[in-house]
């Protein structure tokens, strides 16, 4: 026994496999910078012996799994040793998926509170996500203003089978949205007995717990039977996670102690809005409207004094100087400021009716229904704000300038005169200038601390499918599906201004600026609040096929399959400010479409050796357009360890509402320095030491509404690739992808060149005009002023080339009978991402670096990604570890300039210190003790060497990390426990 057991241990030693648990265990510093998310396997499912299974991309019943097209399979254990616990990260976790992909981490996006797959980076609205095949409601909230998807977070995880991601184009099969991939969700077909699980943890930090439980119930052998019901519910939820409690460097806009910029001007500058008001004399040229201050002269003064400033205090030194209290608002923020991870709450009921009805005809009814909240804090508003996208310059707070009136008055209205005037206690200049009110008022800067602003968004998804398929005369095989499903959400909103209750607090003296602390909860109210926005999408769908074996071929029988589907969709995304009364978003989208469409597939096994497959689909859209997508596909078998495989396709995404309705429009932002010249007029270089925040990096926005000329976009897709088992369970695929999508959908390609044109005083390109520019610099008011909003086109501009490749290895090794070791490795490499705007501009190149840096959350194209796992069973125990990796990314981007030498600086600095966000590896690790055929605890340590975010950009998406690929490293070590049982 003993010898058995050393040979065994001595097989196990000299395999390549175990080192990759050894890296999975000790991965630490030397490893560690930069992480994408969780597990996945690119090694097919198996089907059950003599059972036929539908694979995503076709509709031809098969035992054979391995089809032309390159698809990895995400199966349920896969993901339970990699401690995966929802279809986010399952489905984030896939290497290929890349730039554009939303994190729920990510609360600054445009449809924060939702979560999606990117395939190759081309976008979310370029993957098509499925349940069972068939095709769900998007989410209401458009990523960016403009792209739809699927959320994530809305699909029960329990009740999932396994996860199937066909990696190249699928329009012939499926239609629009293709182009990147499918994400096919295959949940589970009958159950029967109790199965559950129950689980908790925390961070190291005692933060961030999460709990989560799930059960399910079935009755009915369907094989003995003829039916089987099911149902299923989860719950879990997410506790935030606050910036603070992460320390340096993710607390912090100040990296001056590590050589960086000091881009933090809370303890510099007394026109950073504080939560301590500072105010400056200024003239008002409108006694009633305190949004008609003009330039401002003299010193600031701090109001209430400098015993309020908890951090110390700063001075300006010179005729425009003062003293102002200090802040640096990353580490000073609570838990609902800018949170790391929000507050999530899931829970959702699934249940599932199979039926045989005859002998040749089967029957499913299914419904599901999900529920997510998530709560998102937010800054402290600034109560110098630019006006709402399409609203009057007259609504804004900034240009010229807000002020406190000398005198103020119950009604608010002609305090001036008013019988009941009084002088306003918030504007000190009000004494001396009593006599010359149109002088003396008191422009201020402030941020209301005493007003805490977040959002909680409610999102919930009734879905619904019923279907048949049957066998006529054992020729036919028929199948018919229907399903309906809507997404209902809304947006609680707090803190946001409105704009006729903050001239009130402060024409009639409500609010109390001098000590924000007296302030009553009537007159925050007043102030800022708190409504609800709804919006809603839904889907209704019929889709009907018919396949038929027609005659023998050398290697198997020529099978042709025909269909057709009906698709019914419509869209509200309400404006989060429709009435343009507050200083809120005002993007929405509005339309409602039909779509029909007729397919066919042929299958002809040629010889043994060799298989061919071909597809096309015709789409027509009730808005006017149309579209065919055709595919071809071949596997070539010359020996039974090796298959070469190859594929062809077109394909196209349709515009959505946002895009194409003139009822929809978008109002978007991004981060822009301004150029040196600017700089240079404002003070000097911001890399020289110059703290004026006019100077500083800011938001500049963007307009733009649907425009019913687009056309779709369209692609060109080929893949090529081996499968070799060169022993039995050993396995390895590698795929070479190439991608170039055409007639690309974006919102002004030529924003950058707008920008430029401006700051250098020359025209705009055709269809860009400017929208409101900022007040003077109080500094330099003859300078030329910031330029707030840009309007912009939708068009159809230029190209996107993608390319790159994918491995996979899936490794099972029976060492003795009672012990196995499994590995599994799936990575990809992009060779290749390159925009060609289409307009004679420089061909923008992203692979490696943070662009596309204005595709969702910034956090740009890193060359490599993958993640490898490896289990080792002992009977009764199992032990997992998966490591995951993400390249080094340069910290540029060609959307954001043609320079990426690093050579021109950066938020951090100049020269090469700063010019890459470095790697990240790191390793979760779980166990499973089965006690007996019913009970199972598990262990969960992510994380487990603590390895740190790499620093990256202070920008929109996160405090110096990228929330797409750093969380685990943000978070740091959590641990988990649970306990698994059935019956």
């Amino acid at each position: 026994m003993q010898t058995t057991q050393a040979r065994a241990f001595a097989r196990l030693r000299s395999s390549a496999a175990p080192v990759a648990l050894l890296i999975a265990l000790s991965a630490g510093p030397a490893f560690a910078q930069t992480a994408p998310a969780p597990a996945s396997e690119p090694a097919p499912a198996t089907a059950e012996a003599n059972q036929d299974i539908v694979v995503t991309g076709s509709i031809f019943r098969r035992t054979n799994t391995e089809t032309p097209s390159p698809v990895t399979v995400l199966t349920s254990e896969t993901l339970a040793r990699a401690g995966i616990t929802n279809i986010n990260d399952a489905v984030r976790s896939i290497s290929a998926d890349g730039a554009g992909s939303i994190s729920t981490g990510f609360t600054n996006g445009f449809s924060a509170g939702g979560a999606a797959v990117s395939l190759r980076g081309l976008g979310v609205s370029s993957t098509l996500v499925l349940i069972d095949g068939l095709r769900s409601t998007n989410f209401p909230l458009n990523d960016d203003g403009h792209n739809a998807y699927v959320d994530l977070n809305s699909i029960p995880f329990s009740a999932v089978e396994r996860i199937e991601v066909l990696k190249d184009g699928a329009s012939s099969s499926y239609g629009a949205d293709a182009i990147g991939g499918v994400v096919n969700i295959i949940m589970k077909k009958h159950f029967t007995g109790i199965d559950g699980n129950v689980e908790g943890g925390v961070t190291e930090k005692g933060d961030g717990a999460r709990y989560r439980a799930n059960l399910t119930a079935g009755y009915g052998d369907y094989q003995e039977k003829g039916w089987n019901v099911y149902i299923n519910g989860e719950y879990q939820k997410d506790q935030p996670i606050a910036a603070p409690s992460r320390g340096f460097p993710y607390n912090t806009n100040d990296l001056s102690s590590i050589g960086g910029l000091d881009n933090n001007t809370g303890d510099s500058s007394l026109t950073t809005a504080s939560t301590n008001a500072v105010v400056r004399r200024a003239p008002q040229t409108d006694l009633n409207n305190p949004f008609a201050g003009g330039v401002a002269t003299g010193t600031y003064t701090l109001l209430g004094g400098t015993a309020q400033c908890a951090n110390g205090t700063f001075t300006v030194a010179g005729a425009s100087g003062g003293t102002g209290c200090k802040h640096d608002y990353g580490q000073e923020y609570g838990t609902r400021y800018n949170d790391i991870q929000p507050s999530q709450e899931r829970y959702s009921v699934t249940g599932r009716l199979s039926v045989r009805l005859t002998d040749s005809i089967e029957g499913y009814a299914t419904g599901s229904y999900s529920h997510s909240q998530v709560t998102i804090g937010r800054a402290p508003n600034s109560i110098r704000q630019t006006q709402p996208y399409g609203a009057s310059p007259t609504q804004s707070s900034s240009n010229p300038g807000i002020v406190l009136p000398v005198y103020i008055c119950s009604s608010g209205v002609n305090c001036a005169t008013a019988a009941d005037r009084t002088l306003n206690p918030n504007n000190p200049y009000a004494a001396a200038g009593a006599a010359d009110p149109a002088n003396n008022a008191a422009r201020i800067y402030y941020a209301f601390g005493d007003i805490p602003v977040y959002s909680v968004r409610n999102n919930e998804v009734f879905r619904g499918a019923v279907g048949f398929n049957g066998d006529i005369a054992g020729d036919y095989h028929w199948k018919i599906d229907a399903v309906g499903a809507r997404d209902n959400f809304s947006i609680e909103n707090h803190g946001v201004l409105d704009i006729a209750g903050l001239k009130k607090a402060i024409n009639t003296g409500a609010y109390n600026f001098v000590n924000p602390s007296l302030n009553s909860q009537a007159v925050r109210d007043m102030v800022a609040p708190v409504y609800t926005t709804p919006s809603h999408t839904s889907l209704i769908s019929v889709d009907a096929s018919v396949a038929k074996d027609l005659f023998a071929l050398p290697g198997g029988n020529l099978q042709v399959a025909v269909g057709g589907q009906f698709r019914h969709e419509t869209e509200v995304n309400n404006s989060n400010n429709p009435g343009l009364t507050k200083y809120a978003n005002t993007s929405a989208a509005f339309g409602t479409h039909d779509v029909y469409a007729g397919y066919f597939e042929v299958g002809a096994p040629i010889l043994k050796t060799l298989e061919v497959t071909g597809s096309g689909r015709y789409d027509h859209y009730s808005e006017g357009f149309s579209h065919f997508s055709p595919k071809i596909g071949a596997k070539w078998t010359p020996i039974k360890q090796l298959a070469i495989r190859g594929t062809y396709s077109n394909g196209f995404r349709a515009p959505t509402f946002a895009e194409n309705n003139p009822a929809s429009s978008y109002a978007g932002f991004v981060t822009v320095t301004p150029p040196a010249s600017f700089q240079l007029a404002h003070g000097g270089l911001i890399t020289a030491g110059n703290t004026n925040p006019y100077a500083q990096a800011y938001s500049l926005g963007s307009g733009a509404t649907g425009n019913p000329n687009l056309k779709p976009e369209k692609s060109r897709s080929f893949t090529a690739g081996i499968v070799a088992e060169p022993v039995h369970n050993v396995s390895f695929t590698v795929d070479y992808y190439n991608i170039k999508k055409t007639d690309v959908i974006v919102t002004g390609p030529d924003a950058g060149t707008a920008r430029a044109n401006y700051f250098a005083g020359t025209a705009l390109p055709a269809g860009y005009t400017v929208s409101a520019v900022d007040a003077p610099d109080p500094l330099f008011p003859n300078a030329l002023p910031r330029v707030l909003i840009i309007n912009v086109p939708f068009v159809n501009a230029g190209s996107i080339k993608s390319s790159g490749l994918d491995f996979g290895a899936n490794i099972r090794v029976p060492i003795s009978p009672s012990v196995t070791f499994t590995s599994r490795l799936d990575v990809t490499y992009v060779i290749q991402y390159d925009l060609d705007p289409g307009n004679g501009s420089k061909i923008q190149k992203y692979a490696g670096t943070l662009g596309p840096y204005e595709l969702s959350s910034g956090a740009g194209t890193p060359r490599a990604r993958g993640n490898w796992q490896n289990t080792i069973e002992f009977g009764p125990l199992s032990l997992s570890a998966t490591t995951y990796y993400v390249s080094r990314i340069k910290e540029v981007a060609a959307d954001e300039g043609d320079d990426i030498s690093c050579a021109g600086g950066n938020l951090y600095g100049t020269g090469d210190k700063f010019c890459y966000i470095k790697r990240f590896i790191y390793a979760d690790v779980s166990a499973a003790f089965k006690v007996n055929d019913n009970f199972t605890f598990n262990l969960f340590v992510g994380n487990i060497t603590g390895e740190k975010a790499p620093l990256a950009p202070a920008s929109y998406s996160g405090a110096n990390y990228l929330p797409t690929w750093h969380m685990a490293g943000i978070v740091g070590r959590t641990f988990r426990a649970g306990a698994h049982f059935k019956f």
